[in-house]
């Protein structure tokens, strides 16, 4: 089995800021765009949310990209980040986290801002184990009939690369040791310390990391992280762009528990 580390939504490139926590849940602000896209940041309501945090430079009436779609367990890669995917062997089974650069808004303020005591930081915020691979091609069109309830998606479209490709959910987690059914899809409910990755009060890029993953204690390390540099006690540099990193874990039954937990984590809340 394959897991990876899926980075995805506002930044300080896309969107300008980070996505907030509002309330304690993670609100995942996906990243504006000017084309392929038929959705609008108020279709979703986040327009004054989104307008505020921005100060106006994206509007609620700005279109967006937004995938992953974890209300409809789908998400769509192409380019060098899915040949990056192919490359890696990434299959059925394999279990996408998607994580962002968050912020916690200032519970004070009337209005959205954020906490000037808080500092930006890496989290997961969603999950989804892969069921079907769908060969889309440039033109995605074809798909909407097929899947009517995905006609919105922006994968599903004309004017992308040949290798545009469509990961759609497992309707079930079903993993080995889950001890109770887990959907094979969805969103973090609540900001829990649990899903932080960055390592407290250091910079976004610094993570925590579980022995499994480190490879200076036995882990298995990630895709575009190959150089022992950047790993140490517990903890890795991750680079500075990339979307979509790739652990090799097989059968490794600490890297399944730890999986376990946190998607239980983000389905519990």
């Amino acid at each position: 089995m394959r897991i990876v580390f899926s980075r995805k939504g506002f930044d300080s490139s896309s969107g300008g800021c980070p996505s907030p926590i509002h309330d304690g849940r993670p609100v995942p602000l996906p990243i504006p765009t000017d084309w392929r896209s038929t959705t609008r940041f108020a279709d979703l309501g986040l327009g004054e949310l989104v307008a505020a945090l921005t100060r106006g430079a994206v509007r609620g009436s700005s279109l967006c990209h937004r995938d992953p779609d974890l209300e409809r367990g789908a998400f769509g890669q192409t380019g060098t980040a899915q040949s990056h995917l192919a490359n890696a062997g990434v299959r059925e089974g394999d279990v996408f986290l998607f994580f962002g650069l968050f912020r916690e808004l200032d519970p004070a303020s009337p209005a959205p801002r954020f906490d000037p005591r808080a500092r930006p930081h890496h989290r997961l915020f969603g999950y989804l184990r892969v069921g079907r691979i769908v060969r889309l091609g440039a033109d995605g069109s074809w798909a909407r009939t097929i899947f009517p309830e995905l006609a919105s998606h922006p994968h599903l479209g004309p004017g992308w690369n040949a290798n545009n490709t469509l990961y759609l959910a497992s309707p079930e987690l079903g993993l080995p040791g889950a001890g109770k059914r887990l959907p094979g899809f969805g969103l973090a409910r609540r900001a829990s310390p649990r899903l932080r990755l960055t390592v407290e009060g250091g910079p976004p890029s610094l993570w925590s990391v579980p022995a499994w993953l480190d490879p200076t204690r036995g882990g298995v390390g990630t895709s575009y992280h190959r150089d022992p540099g950047r790993w140490a006690n517990g903890r890795c540099r991750i680079v500075a762009r990339g979307q979509e990193f790739v652990a090799e874990v097989g059968d490794r039954p600490d890297a399944r528990d730890w999986l376990l937990s946190v998607i239980a984590e983000m389905a519990d809340g």
